[in-house]
This record gives C-alpha cells, sequence and structure tokens, in this order.
C-alpha cells in the first residue's frame, strides 16, 4: 500500500536488459526495498508506480543516463519525478562494500540523499540529440575514409611504376578520380591487375564516403543553426565544431552550474598542482576529449586568421609562455564564450574585442 507520509529516495542501477531499483527513506536512508524490473516501456511504467508505493519520492539517482539509462531517465522525467544523475562508484567503495545489482542500486539512492550526487542528466528530446546521431555517423564516415586514403597510399608504394609514377604528384582529388575509372585486365590472377581492381574498388569507396559526408554535413548545418545561431556568430566556429560543443552541453545546458563547470566539462579548467612557494598547474586531461578537440579547433583558426588572437599570442609569448600554455589559455577563453551563447542565446561582449580575451 502506498504510504505518503513517507518521504523516499530511488536509485536505479541500469543494464542493457534489466535495470534494478531500490528505495530508501530520505531522512534515515534505511534500506526499504529493491527490485529488479525489465529495460521495456512496460517496465519503466512499473518501475516509477512501484516506487510510489513506497511513499512520496522526492528524487531518484539514475547512473548512466547517457547510455543504458537514457530512456528510463525520460520516462522517469516525463512522469514529474525529479532525476538525478549519478556516477558509478569508485573502484576503492566497490573494493570495500562489493558490488551487485542491489549493492548498486542503494548505493545511487545514498549518493543522491547525501547530496553527492546533484547533477542532472542530458535531456534526448529535441536537435540536439538529433545532430548527436547524426554526428556519429558523420565520425565514423570520416575515419573510413581517412583509412581507405592511407591503404591507397601504401598500395602505391608496391604498385606497377608505370601506374605509381603517372600519379606520382597528383593531388588527392585527382587521385581519386583516376583510379575511380582505372581498367584492369580481366585476369586477376596477375598482381598487376589485381592491385588496379584493389585501387579502384578503394577509390570508389572514398568517393562514396566523399558523398555520404557531405549529405551528413548539408543535414546537420540546419540543425545546429536552429538550436543555437548565436553558437555559429562565434569566430571560428563551424557547424563541426558547434555541433560538438552542443552535444557535449545538451539540450538543457542550463544544468551547467557556471562557466567553470562547463570549462571542466570540456577538460579546459586546468588543475592546481602547486607546493610551497611553487604555484602553477597541470594540465586537466578529464572531461570530453572530443569537446576539449573541437576548442582546440577553434583556436588554431584563431591563431592563423584573427588579428586580437595574433594580438594576445605576441604578449603571451614576450611574458614568457610557451606555445602550448598559450593554446591552452585560450581554450579556456572560448569556453567562456562558448558557455555565454548556450546559456543566454547572446553574443558575449567585452570591452576589447568579441573573444573574451582579456587585455591584461
Amino acid at each position: 500500500m502506498t504510504q505518503p507520509d513517507r518521504e523516499v529516495i530511488g536509485g536505479v542501477d541500469t543494464h542493457s536488459r534489466t535495470h534494478h531499483a531500490a528505495v530508501i527513506d530520505a531522512q534515515l536512508g534505511r534500506h526499504l526495498a529493491d527490485r529488479e524490473f525489465p529495460a521495456t516501456a512496460a517496465g519503466y511504467r512499473e518501475l516509477a508506480t512501484w516506487m510510489t508505493t513506497h511513499g512520496q519520492v522526492l528524487a531518484v539517482g539514475v547512473e548512466g543516463t547517457g547510455s543504458y539509462g537514457a530512456q528510463l531517465a525520460q520516462h522517469l522525467a516525463a512522469t514529474g519525478l525529479h532525476v538525478v544523475e549519478v556516477d558509478r562508484p569508485d573502484r576503492k567503495t566497490r573494493r570495500t562494500k562489493g558490488k551487485s545489482d542491489p549493492i548498486d542500486a542503494y548505493a545511487a539512492a545514498t549518493a543522491v540523499a547525501s547530496g553527492r550526487a546533484t547533477g542532472s542528466p542530458k535531456t534526448r528530446t529535441g536537435a540536439v540529440e538529433a545532430i548527436r546521431v547524426l554526428r556519429i555517423a558523420r565520425t565514423s564516415a570520416v575515419k573510413a575514409r581517412t583509412q581507405t586514403i592511407n591503404q591507397i597510399r601504401t598500395l602505391l608504394v608496391t604498385a606497377p611504376t608505370a601506374l605509381r609514377e603517372r600519379l606520382a604528384g597528383t593531388t588527392r582529388t585527382t587521385l581519386i578520380r583516376t583510379l575511380a575509372t582505372t581498367r584492369p585486365g580481366p585476369d586477376l590472377s596477375d598482381p598487376v591487375n589485381a592491385t588496379k581492381t584493389a585501387l579502384r574498388h578503394l577509390a570508389r569507396r572514398h568517393q562514396d564516403l566523399d558523398r555520404e559526408i557531405a549529405e551528413l554535413d548539408t543535414a546537420i548545418g540546419p540543425l545546429v543553426d536552429h538550436a543555437n545561431p548565436t553558437l555559429l556568430a562565434i569566430y571560428g566556429l563551424g557547424p563541426e565544431t558547434a555541433g560538438q560543443l552542443l552535444t557535449t552541453a545538451g539540450e538543457n545546458p542550463e544544468r551547467l552550474t557556471s562557466e567553470a563547470a562547463f570549462a571542466h566539462l570540456c577538460g579546459v579548467a586546468p588543475k592546481p598542482a602547486s607546493s610551497g612557494r611553487t604555484q602553477r598547474h597541470r594540465l586537466n586531461r578529464d572531461g570530453d576529449r572530443q569537446a576539449n578537440a573541437a576548442l582546440y579547433h577553434v583556436v588554431i583558426v584563431r591563431m592563423r586568421h584573427h588579428q586580437p588572437t595574433r594580438d594576445y599570442i605576441a604578449r603571451r609569448t614576450r611574458e614568457g609562455l610557451s606555445k602550448p600554455e598559450i593554446i591552452r589559455c585560450l581554450k579556456r577563453y572560448i569556453a567562456r564564450e562558448v558557455y555565454h551563447a548556450l546559456t543566454t542565446g547572446l553574443p558575449a561582449q567585452t570591452s576589447q574585442t568579441t573573444t573574451l580575451i582579456p587585455a591584461t
């Protein structure tokens, strides 16, 4: 029977086919019950109903809201429950307390009750989610294209001399077009004909991947502009880099508490590593590495073409900073500008430039 006077907190350990849920008392932390549910639409409804039978559900901690628990988190939020993103327990905790589905479910609920877990999961119901899934296809196509051109160049090393000399010094476009129209002989037992056949297939695969990437770019561009047109107005950001930063922030960037939190999410917030009289910071290798790479690409564009950035680099070089240190500073400043555009939808305003590069 439902106990409306009791306040409870739920926790869910998510898996591909089943989810294990647990409920604890919000005041005392006492373990009340746990149960396994199928990872289906009917299972989500049953899980939510089961939790409410133990009292008023204040919040539900869900592990893996970006993977196995994504659909469950959306369903719970749609029913009006407050969903909190919970990280999996670290190795030390698992060594001391053991690991099982009930243990992990209760740990998720306890993390919410203690205040250790406070993050809001990404919503996956809008244009940003569409950008994310399309970019997955584009990224794999780009990797396959790179692999294909590398295989072509490797085969050309041992290709027949006449063919290798004819293609020496040609651009990639000319190389692919020439190989795609190659007419090998019918006898594939001849290594020369076999090599030409392999090169023709690889060249045509490269052309197919070019068309696939172009189609995906055509689809992604308008989605990025629809999701946040201000982001594309930032100098150095194109649909590809803007799409990655949108994906990293999610459909609900307001879940990020500050621009420092966004910088940490992108791995561009330096970590203090000072001791005694030595005051320094070390490189942050945490966060979303794809977002970090996107910010790096923006920095490279600005270093080449943006005069305020070039002036900043010259000044910091005179102050004794190395090029990698300057790039890390620039990534941090650009992350601040991107965060402003993501959360307010307005271009950043400064007294000197619109790049948030300090004048001093």
